[in-house]
């Protein structure tokens, strides 16, 4: 018998979640069922810098923690040195983490290179910070990455489904497994009030000069400069509880205050355009599966949300777990039915 599983989300999560289970059970016929795709998520306005981030991963054990990071960082990297690195949009590249306070990384243990700047490197990058990190790794372009990933799913036989849901529970009967994968969204879909967003907002410029990567923590700021092949992105902000999608004028204007400050080089930048989204976060990011009652019905459920600022960093790696776990609720329908 077919087995059907609908993934919810069509994000970097929900879309890495459908590739993985349709490697792991390839006979499987998925849907994906979203009301956003492409540019219109969330995903679509990352930086896409590959630095899992401790302080931002609240309740994740550190070896789960090691382990998503070492899964995503191999595949993210093979992409980048493969000759999919273009279409892809995965690149290898260099730059700066200047802050006050001491990496709490493991960073040195995953990625490409990884060297801890003396106080007279940084002085000689006129940086104010007391730490300072030169490192070798993978950017991610979203806008790239998303249509490349979508373009697998469907050469793989995958369905997509335009559709804005109210409830899992109108899935129910339709579907063996459902990944879900909505993000914010689960504060709706399921009544998960753990869900919150830290809102972003960032400016595209055109800044072909600046090839490298800045990022600095700073006065209770994280300002940073992430190079992608058409543009430069400028950030940011960490702004929590706040849905807000509009774009602040005065925070352009700080963003862009900090920037020219910081980054070196950024006088003469041209902006292109700004955009603003919401980080759905949630302590811990949620991996795990679960038999769902909904009304008189069961439905079996993996949930793989809330990675915050982490979503393209560790959503390969997250997929991969949740894909698994998708594998054993099919095995163990399989079973029951026999």
């Amino acid at each position: 018998m077919m087995v059907r599983v609908c993934v919810v989300g069509a994000g970097i999560v929900g879309l890495s979640t459908a590739i993985n289970i349709q490697r792991l059970i390839p006979a499987a016929q998925i849907t994906i069922i979203a009301n956003k795709f492409g540019n219109d998520t969330t995903s679509a306005g990352a930086g896409g810098l590959f630095r899992p981030n401790l302080g931002h991963i609240k309740g994740v054990p550190i070896d789960t923690l090691k382990r998503w990071s070492k899964i995503s960082w191999q595949h993210f990297s093979s992409l980048a040195l493969s000759s999919e690195a273009s279409s892809s949009g995965n690149n290898v590249t260099n730059g700066f983490v200047l802050q006050d306070t001491e990496e709490p990384q493991f960073l040195n243990e995953v990625i490409f290179s990884y060297h801890k700047l003396s106080r007279d490197e940084l002085q000689r990058l006129n940086s104010n910070q007391k730490h300072g990190y030169n490192i070798t790794t993978v950017i991610t372009e979203p806008k790239k990455y998303l249509p490349w990933l979508m373009r697998k799913y469907k050469e793989h036989g995958g369905q997509v489904v335009f559709r804005t849901l109210t409830s899992l529970e109108e899935l129910c009967g339709q579907y063996d497994v459902v990944a879900n994968c909505c993000g914010l969204n689960a504060k709706y879909l399921i009544g998960d009030e753990s869900i919150y967003p830290i809102r972003g907002q960032l400016i595209r410029m055109r800044a072909p000069w600046i090839r490298g990567f800045y990022y600095i923590e700073h006065d209770g700021y994280s300002t940073y400069a992430v190079p992608h092949a058409d543009y430069m992105i400028l950030g940011g902000c960490r702004q929590e509880g706040n849905f807000s999608e509009e774009i602040d004028p005065a925070l352009t204007e700080d963003i862009l205050r900090r920037g020219k400050e910081k980054i070196p080089g950024l006088e003469g930048a041209k902006v292109i355009d700004e955009w603003a989204g919401l980080r759905p976060t949630r302590i811990p990011i949620r991996v795990e599966k679960e038999s769902m009652k909904l009304g008189s019905r069961t439905l079996k459920v993996v949930h793989n949300y809330g990675h915050g600022a982490n979503g393209i960093s560790l959503s390969w790696a997250t997929a991969v777990d949740a894909a698994q776990m998708v594998n054993e609720l099919v095995d163990s329908s399989s079973h029951s039915k026999l």
